[in-house]
């Protein structure tokens, strides 16, 4: 569609839009919400097909005016909070698909890199884990009770403990991405060569079937989550460094916000895999076809909902548009 066409479309719902903010109008925070989340789409779509037009500069400047409106709001109504989690955020985070599968991709990388040391220094494993939990763990096989760790805690403590712990991880990671984004990707490191020499240690024992299917109950969220936490990272540290048509600052803002609000996403996902990992994983004498239920469940969630679900919101949009543009 050509910039002028896009324009002629939908200039009369900018122009309206623009209208309540500047006036100040009393309005909805659910409409307001919506309206955003439309002009939002609609800078997305300039930013990938009109770049550096003044089309685009006009729908950013309108953008940070609503971002600031709807953020100085302090009323929100509990239908805000549930459509934040299924309609605002899968279509927000659409836009940042790229950023999750580089934050995926480092951390794939360095979690074979964690494998491979393991496998190439038999030293490698006590200098990442650490001597008492290899110890421990060794203790535990020759027991004939490999996975006896996570039964040692009371389940309550665990999931509380557990929780708050993958929450400061999460933290790091986006936090982190202060640093121009090597901060994020420091934190992913460090967490994947953990994750690759733990896995290969079990395997060398021999044990790497059982390892996987009680590990994973709950470490498929615990790590897709940190994953996504570096995504944020990662969309923080990139406003530093790539700041397009806003000013350095107003990247920056934009950055922390948008980082911020992906991590708002997580907070459910880290409460289930807390669950999990205190209240199911304990279970290893579970039959394998039921830890296979819990784990597929647990990526099909995820996949779901931050990769399939905006997409598919994203193309719904989309298809109203040309529709609109069609009878126009």
């Amino acid at each position: 569609m050509r910039e002028a066409a896009f324009a002629k479309q939908n200039k009369d719902k900018w122009l309206k839009f623009e209208s309540v903010l500047r006036n100040n109008v009393s309005i909805d925070p659910d409409e307001l919400s919506a309206l955003y989340v439309e002009v939002t789409d609609h800078l997305s779509y300039a930013q990938t097909f009109y770049p550096n037009s003044n089309t685009l500069k006009y729908l950013n400047g309108l953008s940070a005016l609503a971002h600031q409106k709807i953020y100085r709001t302090k009323r929100e109504s509990r239908k805000r909070f549930i459509t934040f989690y299924t309609k605002e955020f899968p279509l927000f985070f659409s836009q940042y698909h790229k950023q999750l599968l580089l934050s995926f991709l480092v951390f794939i990388l360095f979690s074979v890199i964690g494998a491979y040391s393991a496998a190439s220094d038999g030293s490698f494993v006590r200098l990442i884990l650490g001597d008492g939990y290899v110890n421990m763990t060794m203790a535990n096989i020759e027991k004939g009770d490999p996975m006896a760790v996570y039964k040692e805690m009371g389940a309550l403590n665990m999931f509380l403990g557990i929780t708050i712990n993958n929450i400061r991880v999460a933290l790091m990671a986006f936090s982190f991405g202060l640093f121009l984004s090597v901060g994020t990707v420091y934190i992913l490191m460090k967490n994947a060569i953990m994750l690759g020499s733990f896995q290969y240690f079990f395997y060398e024992q021999g044990l790497l079937w059982e390892s996987a299917r009680t590990i994973w109950i709950h470490g498929t969220i615990e790590i897709s989550v940190i994953i996504i936490a570096g995504c944020a990272g990662i969309v923080f540290g990139n406003s530093l460094l790539f700041p397009g048509t806003y000013t350095r600052l107003q990247s920056f803002v934009r950055g922390a916000k948008d980082g911020l609000k992906i991590m708002l996403s997580t907070v459910p996902f880290f409460i289930i895999a807390g669950f999990l990992e205190g209240f199911v994983t304990r279970h290893t004498e579970m039959p394998d076809w039921l830890a296979i239920l819990i784990i597929a469940s647990s990526l099909f969630l995820i996949l779901y909902y931050y990769v399939l679900y905006p997409l598919k919101l994203k193309k719904r949009i989309e298809k109203s548009i040309n529709l609109e543009v069609g009878e126009g």
